[in-house]
């Protein structure tokens, strides 16, 4: 759970800027809306399974374009 502690002399918008950062660190908001509607367990596992095979692809072109250099040093 994220929280700041705020001392009666701290600059209160760096208070909410660390609360800002912490909260986006341990994935709250990104939790919240992944839960903020209900999603088929088959549409779960539908939409892990193309993010994988972007990422693999992704990696693959990547290797391709790199093994193909004409550089020479």
């Amino acid at each position: 759970m994220a929280y700041v502690k705020v001392e009666e002399n701290d600059n209160l918008e760096r208070a909410i800027k660390k609360f800002k950062r912490m909260v986006e660190r341990e994935g709250i908001i990104r939790e919240f809306r992944d839960r903020e509607f209900y999603e088929k367990p088959s549409t779960i596992l539908n939409r892990k399974k193309k993010a994988l095979k972007r990422k693999q692809l992704k990696r693959t072109l990547g290797k391709e374009q790199h093994g193909r250099s004409n550089y020479t040093a």
